[in-house]
């Protein structure tokens, strides 16, 4: 599988932390734990570039990332 590169936002809330990547429409999750909303928002991205690539689809590559944490 090819190596791709998304930008993933995390956001705290009041039941833990909701993370989506805004690349992919509709790959979002959530966890109770910031680790572990990463660790599913990976696991969401695989599926997600799994399911595009079965189905004959193209992936979209973001060209550059800006990170910041305030």
């Amino acid at each position: 599988m090819d190596t791709y590169r998304f930008c993933v936002v995390v956001e705290k809330d009041q039941d833990g932390y909701f993370a989506l990547c805004p690349e992919l429409q509709g790959c979002y999750t959530q966890g109770e734990t910031y680790e572990q909303a990463l660790e599913s928002m990976e696991d969401a991205i695989r599926l997600h570039i799994e399911d595009r690539l079965a189905a004959g689809e193209d992936i979209p590559q973001t060209e550059s990332l800006f990170t910041s944490r305030f």
